[in-house]
C-alpha cells in the first residue's frame, strides 16, 4: 500500500523555497549568495512543475524541467566564470563595492 503525498505539500515547499530565494537575493550583498539564491528559485519552480506534471499524468512538465535545468547549468558555468573574472579584477565579491564603470 503506497500513501501519496498531497500536491499541496509540494506547492507549499516550492513557495517556501522560492520565498527564501527571493529574501536571500534581496538581503545578501555577496555575489555568490545572490547566485545561489537564483538557483534556489529555479529549483523551487522545477519542484512545482514536477508536482503538477505528476498530478496530471503529463510528461510535458518534466520535459520543461529538463530544459530549465539545462539553462541553469549553462547559467552556472557562465555566471561562475563572470564571478571569477570580477573577483580577479576587483578583489571583492561584495556587490556594493563592485562598480564596473570604474577602472
Amino acid at each position: 500500500m503506497s500513501a501519496q503525498v498531497p500536491i499541496a505539500y509540494y506547492l507549499v515547499l516550492g513557495a517556501i523555497l522560492f520565498s527564501i530565494g527571493i529574501a536571500a537575493f534581496l538581503i545578501k550583498r555577496n555575489i555568490i549568495t545572490i547566485f545561489i539564491s537564483i538557483e534556489l528559485m529555479l529549483n523551487a519552480v522545477n519542484l512545482t512543475f514536477v508536482a503538477f506534471s505528476h498530478m496530471w499524468h503529463q510528461v510535458s512538465g518534466q520535459i520543461f524541467v529538463f530544459f530549465v535545468m539545462v539553462v541553469a547549468a549553462a547559467e552556472a558555468a557562465v555566471g561562475l566564470a563572470i564571478i571569477i573574472a570580477i573577483f580577479r579584477a576587483r578583489q571583492t565579491l561584495n556587490v556594493d563595492q563592485i562598480n564596473l564603470m570604474k577602472l
